[in-house]
């Protein structure tokens, strides 16, 4: 049985009161294969509709762990019968949305979609209020710079399919986009994304990060820390040479494409971790003189978690982390994705006096609770609005 939520409820004339009106409930996330941002997303919606179950394209158990997504019923789409496809699920772009499109989900009354691909385009019943929560279009469809950059990974033969794979995804996800009823963005520069990509307005709500209850006051150690699933345009290469430049050990935790393009050449300056359970991230985090975030993020939940304990941010000026990281409190901006203007942060943030009272005050902003909260109330006002039609 589809996972219930107390909602309003319409009264007797216009307006609608609050009421213990139980609604049933699905859940949907593009693909369910590690714990990064998106998955603690889906937990915190998960934790609204606790008996929901939830439909993913492709599914790992190992890669979610203790994840509490376990505890919930799971059902993936027909990609989970090819061998490996929970591993190389990128190179299954093609069947991406056949497969989304394949996904007919029970008849309820809230389909509450994390997404980031094509879970929006699983096929709701017709009744059914459907709520988004919107990491990102797809880059790569609707950002002409990042369809290049992924394209010329493709072999020459490839591209022609590569393409044609695009063109269709981007098709059928505009047109998931029509069934959505409402939108919510992680961020105001992913909600401007949705605009440009679906011509539709989001609300925004940031995502959830875990704030510790104090602030942390422990010695900074002497190096820099790179965190997360490191793919191309998180620009792990600008960290590791801006370090090298600068004779800084920067310490590397998580996997992913660059970590293996990197790895082999990098200086005797860089450690790499490879994946690395809470406690050792937390302690870095604790530790570590500054988090290296060079890239263009949606949001970026790592920032926050790092200043939240203690742990000034160099980042990129753009994107998510001009709504997260406030300079001179937080960490310090660079324009420019080069070594020069990395180099140049790092001097300025090594020249600052960061305290962590303040960092940790401002994180505040980020918590869980209030995540729940706003979000209950979007879910609330999108079946409200439903009921009084």
């Amino acid at each position: 049985m589809p996972g219930g939520i107390e909602v309003a409820r319409a009264g007797d004339g216009n307006d609608v009161t609050r009421s213990a009106l139980e609604v049933s409930a699905v859940l949907t996330h593009h693909w369910l294969v590690r714990r990064r941002g998106g998955e603690k997303v889906l937990e915190a919606l998960a934790a609204l509709v606790p008996q929901a179950p939830v439909y993913t394209l492709v599914h790992d158990a190992t890669g979610l762990r203790d994840s509490p997504l376990l505890r919930h019923e799971i059902h993936a789409s027909f990609l989970q019968k090819i061998p490996g496809a929970s591993r190389h699920y990128p190179r299954l772009l093609p069947l991406l949305p056949f497969a989304a499109t394949r996904v007919r989900l029970p008849d309820v009354d809230l389909v509450l979609c994390s997404d980031a691909a094509m879970a929006k385009a699983m096929r709701p019943a017709r009744r059914s209020t459907v709520v988004c929560y919107c990491h990102s279009p797809m880059r790569y469809a609707y950002e002409d710079e990042l369809y290049e950059e992924y394209r010329r990974t493709i072999p020459l033969l490839g591209r022609p399919i590569f393409r044609a794979a695009v063109a269709r995804a981007r098709s059928i996800d505009r047109r998931a986009a029509e069934r959505v009823d409402v939108f919510v963005a992680n961020s105001r520069h992913v909600a401007e994304r949705i605009r440009r990509s679906y011509g539709r307005e989001a609300e925004v709500v940031h995502p959830p990060i875990e704030i510790p209850p104090a602030p942390n006051s422990r010695p900074r150690d002497d190096y820099y820390l790179s965190l997360g699933f490191h793919t191309a345009y998180k620009r792990l290469d600008l960290s590791v040479e801006a370090c090298r430049r600068l004779g800084r050990k920067l310490v590397v935790i998580g996997t992913g494409p660059d970590v293996d393009r990197l790895r082999s050449t990098s200086p005797r300056n860089v450690e790499w971790l490879g994946w690395q359970p809470d406690d050792v991230v937390e302690d870095h985090l604790s530790r570590a003189r500054g988090l290296l975030f060079p890239g263009e993020e949606d949001f970026g939940m790592v920032p926050v978690e790092a200043f939240s304990r203690g742990c000034p941010v160099v980042a990129y000026g753009t994107g998510g982390a001009t709504e997260t990281v406030l300079p001179g409190v937080c960490g310090t901006w660079f324009e420019e994705q080069s070594v020069e203007d990395v180099v140049e942060a790092m001097r300025a943030l090594e020249a600052t006096t960061f305290d962590p009272l303040a960092m940790h005050r401002e994180a505040q902003r980020f918590g869980a609770e209030r995540f729940r909260q706003e979000m209950r109330s979007v879910v609330d006002e999108a079946l409200s609005g439903r009921l009084r039609s």
